[in-house]
């Protein structure tokens, strides 16, 4: 229900007015900056200055003074006095820079994610920013796909875990309070799916598959209040994901109950029109509006056929007041009328970013989101080692970019040179071949070959880190590859290395999975560093030296080639599995084998973990599931205890295993601590054929243990 205010504004509002509310703008249009000559994009977008007083928000406008003036400036202009709405594309922080979403899911540590969202918040917002086009909830399962680096992975359970805790990060308790914005969940729905790994191609999902493992993130976010809903590129059952009733009125207003606002993305309207969907602009707004499209972002549709669309009776007033009426609330509950500056404020700002206590945040994070995927007694690296010596070789040696996708580059950035400077201030570091690894999109896939001189160069050192991966530009959107193996001059860097005889440590700079297995022999250590963000050099530092154990485990699996793409966990079992039968007829591939490289679940540690006294049991509240984990090596870490499920028969297939809990113990050297897990039917839901929820009583296997592939399994039955 809308409040006094907000229907009296609707009520006095001309349709101008609110065709402008439903409209988004890039902050230029705003003519903040005189010097811009505004006739090329206003032309392209047929608009008039005088269309502008009343459009009702902007993106990726940054700087509290900026936005100041600009709000000021609308304010007077406007009719009755509306506020724009500022929102941005703040990711994975604003200032100082956390690692990438798909690197916080690996932390398996949803407070992580809620503290690299708090402290985004009170930057961006200090900035003059009021809503953040974050989290990402699009479960992934194609490293091919650049936008993997902006998911939490690969698991539905997993995802929706970080997506609720980073809405609760960037909300709070309320999004009006200080240090407090209101988030977006995108991309509604299914644009992970995309065919071939390729953004914004065609995605084609049975419903049972949509709603299992797509749709529980985003609905985790819109339970965690989320304010927004961002519609995605992608078709979705023949139609543009944005434009559809089934997925914005059906499922997110009716099933979900969802009173936000909903926002296209880019100029995605328009895309109707590239698809085949709608004939011209036209048809474009009235199918955009009447699936629930409160916000046109970056295309005119709205504003130049809204008022036909209604002469015409293809459009109600009531349409239109809806979705001014999600508009105008939004604004409400974020105060701006009553402070349409937020928390702007330029001395703030600058206190702020990149304060020592939001560093030592990201720090923290980058640390726990590392994964250490092999480790053949080489590391850690004894920091206080006297004469050691340390070869740095690979592109991201010395490299400052390492943020990762809509973060950039900066001189404020720790690179592994640095990190590794402080924590071994006593070793003598040794670089070589480190100039920095171009963009694909530049058209730059190699490194220069300077591996003969590097191996001479290094060929005295005690032990050789190997900084490699790909370009942070060749992640992210429209950053689709077909090969994810390392350049040819890189994994030649990594052979001739390994023949030096010396210990290599593996270095893996990437916002995907990348194909390793060619290399993975040459490498003593692997360490997947993702793109750590603002602190990566110092959080790679603390990794290799021991002074923090790796406890990060793979959100998304490894796939051993291309070839087998898309690998993930939680499959269903074909008809004839591998291993049902003997000789030829049954599901595998000739020259790979069924499984990942590295597993959902996976990651090594300096500690060894055993697990014991493993017991489940059934009570009236569903299943009862025990297990004792023992730390039996002589250094302290983090263990993740993950448990599974199987529904072994239903209505419909069920998947091999799920996620449906996960715990994190401190283990202090050879430390033993129990650990429980309660398995309720609801968590045993599932849709059915018909799309609904449902728990059938039968046989369950229960699984517990280090990873996907590392479990005790037990067998219970659970009745109604």
């Amino acid at each position: 229900m809308a409040s006094k205010r907000v229907e009296e504004l609707i009520s006095s509002m001309s349709l101008e007015e609110k065709l402008g509310e439903m409209t988004q703008l890039a902050p230029f249009f705003f003519g903040v900056d005189e010097s811009m000559d505004l006739t090329g994009p206003m032309a392209e977008l047929g608009l008039q200055e005088e269309d502008i007083k009343y459009i009702g928000s902007t993106l990726n406008s940054f700087g509290a003074e900026k936005n100041i003036a600009m709000q000021k400036k609308h304010m007077a202009e406007q009719p009755h006095g509306i506020p724009l709405l500022f929102m941005a594309d703040v990711i994975h922080g604003f200032r100082t820079i956390f690692p990438i979403p798909l690197a916080m899911g690996c932390s398996f540590q949803p407070a992580a994610c809620e503290k690299a969202a708090e402290v985004a918040a009170k930057e961006s917002t200090a900035a003059g920013i009021q809503l953040t086009f974050a989290p990402m909830a699009d479960l992934v399962r194609d490293p091919r796909w650049g936008r993997v680096m902006e998911s939490p992975g690969e698991d539905p359970y997993l995802n929706a875990r970080m997506t609720e805790a980073a809405v609760k990060g960037f909300q709070g308790e309320d999004p009006r309070e200080k240090g407090r914005m209101a988030a977006c969940v995108k991309h509604f729905a299914g644009y992970g799916a995309a065919e071939g790994g390729r953004d914004y191609n065609t995605v084609d999902l049975s419903d049972g598959i949509l709603r299992e493992f797509y749709l529980p993130a985003y609905h985790a976010g819109i339970d965690a209040g989320a304010k927004m809903v961002m519609t995605s590129f992608n078709i979705m059952n023949r139609i543009p994901a944005g434009a559809s009733k089934m997925l914005f009125d059906q499922i997110l207003r009716k099933e979900w109950g969802f009173t936000g606002t909903v926002i296209s993305d880019f100029a995605a309207a328009n895309e109707t029109i590239i698809h085949g969907y709608a004939k011209d602009g036209a048809e474009a707004a009235q199918r955009y509006i009447q699936a629930g499209c409160d916000i046109e972002m970056m295309s005119s549709h709205y504003i130049h056929h809204g008022k036909e669309l209604l002469e015409q009776g293809k459009l109600s007033m009531e349409e239109i007041d809806r979705s001014v009426r999600h508009i105008l609330t939004l604004k409400e509950e974020l105060g701006l009328f009553e402070n349409p500056f937020k928390d702007a404020d330029p001395e703030a700002e600058k206190a702020l970013a990149l304060c020592d206590e939001h560093r030592a945040a990201a720090r923290d994070v980058a640390r726990k989101s590392v994964v250490l995927l092999k480790n053949e007694g080489v590391l850690p690296l004894d920091s206080k080692k006297k004469g050691l010596k340390i070869g740095l070789a690979g592109p991201f040696a010395t490299s400052r970019n390492v943020l990762g996708g809509w973060a950039g580059t900066g001189s404020h950035v720790s690179t592994l040179e640095m990190g590794m400077q402080e924590m071994f201030p006593d070793a003598e570091l040794v670089t070589a071949m480190t100039e920095e690894l171009g963009a694909m999109q530049e058209g730059i896939f190699d490194v220069e070959d300077r591996v003969e001189e590097t191996c001479k160069a290094l060929r005295n050192c005690d032990v050789i880190l190997a900084a490699v991966g790909e370009n942070p530009m060749d992640t992210g959107e429209a950053a689709s590859r077909t090969c994810l193996r390392l350049s040819p001059n890189q994994e030649k860097l990594l052979y001739e290395l390994h023949k030096l005889g010396k210990p290599v440590v593996m270095i893996l700079f990437s916002g995907r999975p990348l194909e390793i297995r060619p290399v993975l022999p040459y490498a003593d250590a692997v360490v997947q560093a993702w793109f750590l963000g603002t602190e990566a050099g110092t959080a790679l530092a603390d990794i290799l030296s021991g002074a923090y154990n790796p406890s990060g485990r793979l959100s998304i699996s490894f796939p051993q080639t291309v070839g087998q793409i898309p690998v993930y966990y939680n499959h269903y079992r074909t008809g004839r599995p591998l291993g049902s039968a003997e000789g030829r007829y049954v599901s595998r591939y000739l020259d790979c084998p069924n499984e990942p490289l590295f597993p959902f679940g996976y990651g090594l540690s300096y500690a060894r973990y055993q697990y014991s006294g493993f017991q489940v049991a059934v009570d009236q509240d569903g299943i009862l599931t025990k297990v004792t984990v023992e730390n039996i090596s002589n250094t302290a870490g983090v263990e993740t205890v993950q448990c599974y499920t199987h529904d072994l028969a239903g209505s419909v297939v069920r998947p091999v295993m799920e996620l449906k809990a996960f715990q994190q113990v401190e283990l202090a050297p050879h430390q033993k601590q129990g650990v429980t897990f309660r398995i309720t039917r609801e968590m045993l839901r599932f849709p059915n054929d018909r799309s609904e929820f449902v728990f059938e009583p039968g046989e369950f296997e229960i699984m517990v243990g280090h990873s996907s592939s590392e479990v005790l399994t037990g067998k219970v039955s659970l009745d109604a």
